[in-house]
């Protein structure tokens, strides 16, 4: 697939998707607009049906003026809103049968059927009462709450659409030595592109020349716009900043990271939770209920005396009151948000279950290596005099080996002034040997102190000592015979694993860690971040039987992992949590993608996993709550008090539960995590 495809592709999986949103079966074909324009002409119909019934000769004492026909009017203008208006729910019941799901278009497409032949037939065959003006207000609450409906769930599930307007349409390539304009599709992998300030990045590639500040923030939820320069990588849909960059493309189309976040999102849209299953399922089996509690209303009222009209009015309240539609907005509405606030911090929910879960993980399964750890080397400690560090930097500046170049990256990080060096010598297994200011200065691992005849007093010794303990590497400086100083160093703990772990532990959770490194590394790293326990020396296949060793204790686990040798593990976990969203198989394997390596990220995920769960309940007491309380009243049961609930009533506060629910849902994005 090339690259304008891929864009074209998710365009229509967006509007497939994201603008159906949770409605996408009972609103298929429809737009929010349709519902509203609907809703205005429908309206504009019931003022007249309103004021030739009843309710102002009630109410008032007034009767609107009479002229040949008006008699039919209320027949004219309620049949004009029942085709025009009610035609929509119909057609969704029909979908909604075909599929054999009968849900809340099957329940208003009887309510308003059953009002409007009934009304129709008074009216023709002169049985006396009518209920066109309870028809025609049903009609329009109901189209303004599926208005309601729509924008709030098309606003929930902004994720995608947002992501795919971040590709540009075309783009500047180098093309026989000229630059010229290109669609997407023509982009080659290894084009050389430009793009200017303020551009968009056409594709995922790598900086060959120019400096700019680049905002990932879309993407990658990193609100800091991020230096790139020669060498740095870009990813594509990023938006840059002021200066201009040349970029040599890598990854087209479907390859590119913003495609495999896209692919992330849109599966994320389509999964469900155990929640929303349980309310669907609920809403299925209410629909029933009310089809049957109508028919038993319907009957009972007939059995003791009272007029056909009056049994179908009760019939059309049951059936109205029972609408699921607060129910099949409450959970569905609740995880799309919760998805979108997920993309926006950083992390993917593949499936919903997944976030789901995370609300009950007791134990967090860190793997070491590139998550807590940075995964290369790192000066963490200088021993000795202060020239230890220039000395080390000067001799290890033309050396390739990571330990030196972890060296040297110090020395720079720190605006360290490093000497120039005459004489380079390479010496196998010890480290190197140069000149400085004409004097000769070794660097390498303790045999050169054997080597050189260097002595250490027992003090600095014993701090040597302790740092290869934890698993330090120590590199010694030595000139002239005399020893100078020591570096030690390791693969570096991150900041935010600090941050990470402090805040799991204060959500009550322990902190596991696992790694491929040895006893004493493991058990630095673990003291350091203050890690609850820790597995060391285990090999990539043996990480899930970890995992089941957890859970068999009780726990229930959420393995944090590159995705790669990982996969077992995450696979076996409750939740499988993969660092970066560019590995096929952390997709795979993982329920959650972060996006960057930062285990800052899972106590975020957890917090919204609860959150989300506290809104679903909260929404779920909402919608059921009040059918089963009011259910009862629509039928009748209060008739003895003088309480009834009139058609038009029943559609207001079914209304009103929707709009309950939409709106505690909403709130949920105003929640920091």
């Amino acid at each position: 697939m090339d690259h304008s495809a891929h864009h074209g592709h998710y365009q229509h999986e967006d509007k497939a998707h994201v603008s159906g949103g949770v409605a996408a079966d009972r609103h298929e074909g429809h737009h929010a607009e349709d519902f509203l324009k609907k809703f205005w002409v429908t309206l504009a119909l019931t003022i007249p049906i309103v004021l030739y019934s009843d309710l102002p000769d009630t109410f008032f004492s007034l009767t609107a003026p009479v002229f040949p026909g008006s008699a039919y009017l209320p027949l004219f203008l309620g049949s004009i809103i029942f085709f025009y208006g009610g035609w929509v729910f119909i057609k969704g019941a029909l979908r909604e049968l075909q599929a054999r799901l009968p849900g809340m278009m099957t329940l208003i497409a009887l309510a308003i059927t059953a009002a409007y032949l009934y009304s129709a037939g008074a009216v023709l065959f002169g049985n006396g009462m009518t209920l066109f003006w309870e028809l025609s207000t049903l009609i329009a609450v109901m189209l303004i709450g599926h208005w309601i409906e729509m924008k709030a769930v098309q606003s929930a599930k902004g994720a995608l659409r947002e992501l795919a307007k971040l590709l540009p349409d075309t783009a500047e390539v180098m093309r026989d030595g000229k630059l010229a304009t290109v669609a997407l599709s023509e982009l080659r992998e290894g084009d050389n592109v430009l793009v200017r300030p303020g551009g968009k990045v056409p594709a995922d590639g790598i900086v060959i020349e120019g400096e700019s500040e680049v905002d990932e923030s879309l993407i990658t939820g990193e609100s800091r716009p991020v230096l790139k320069k020669k060498g740095a990588e870009v990813i594509a849909g990023a938006t840059n900043g002021d200066g201009s960059l040349q970029i040599r493309l890598l990854k087209l189309g479907e390859h590119t990271f913003l495609a495999g976040v896209m692919r992330l999102v849109a599966e994320a849209e389509r999964s469900k939770s155990r929640l929303q299953l349980l309310s669907d399922k609920a809403a299925f089996y209410l629909t029933v209920l009310a089809v049957v509690a109508g028919a038993i209303t319907f009957v009972a009222w007939l059995a003791v005396g009272e007029s056909f009209g009056f049994s179908v009015e009760r019939l059309v309240a049951v059936l109205v009151i029972a609408c699921p539609h607060a129910l099949g907005l409450a959970i569905p509405l609740v995880a799309s948000i919760s998805t979108t606030m997920a993309s926006k911090n950083g992390f993917f929910v593949k499936r919903r279950l997944a976030l789901e879960a995370a609300r009950n993980i007791t134990t967090v399964l860190f793997d070491k290596t590139g998550t807590l750890t940075k995964g290369s080397f790192g000066v963490v400690s200088v021993v000795g005099a202060e020239e230890t560090l220039q000395l080390a930097a000067a001799a290890d500046l033309k050396s390739e080996h990571p330990l030196a170049r972890a060296i040297v990256a110090h020395a720079q990080e720190h605006n360290i002034k490093i000497p120039a060096v005459s004489s380079f010598k390479n010496t196998r297994g010890m480290g190197v040997a140069v000149e400085v200011n004409g004097r000769r200065v070794f660097v390498g691992s303790s045999r050169l102190l054997e080597e050189q005849g260097a002595t250490i007093s027992a003090e600095i010794e014993k701090l040597i000592r302790a740092h290869e303990r934890d698993g330090k590497t120590v590199i010694h400086v030595v000139r002239e015979k005399e020893w100078v100083g020591a570096v030690a160093l390791a693969d570096v703990i991150r900041e935010e694993s600090r941050e990470a772990v402090r805040a799991l532990r204060a959500m009550g959770i322990k902190v596991a860690m696992i790694t491929g490194d040895a006893e004493d590394v493991a058990a630095w790293v673990s003291k350091e971040l203050s890690i609850d326990e820790y597995f060391a020396h285990v090999l990539p296949g043996q990480k899930a039987d970890a995992v089941k060793d957890l859970q068999a204790r009780g726990e229930r686990v959420a393995m944090v992992g590159d995705g790669v040798n990982d996969a077992p593990a995450l696979t076996q976990a409750d939740l499988g949590i993969a660092i970066g969203a560019g590995t096929n198989v952390a997709i795979e394997s993982a329920g959650i993608i972060l996006v960057k390596n930062d285990p800052g990220d899972i106590p975020k995920i957890i917090k919204l996993s609860r959150l989300t769960y506290s809104k679903m309940i909260q929404n779920l007491f909402w919608a059921s709550g009040y059918n089963i309380i009011a259910l009862p009243i629509a039928a009748g049961a209060l008739a003895v008090y003088g309480i009834m609930l009139q058609p038009a009533v029943a559609a207001v506060f079914m209304s009103l539960s929707t709009v309950i629910v939409a709106v505690n849902a909403s709130l949920l994005r105003s929640t920091n995590i």
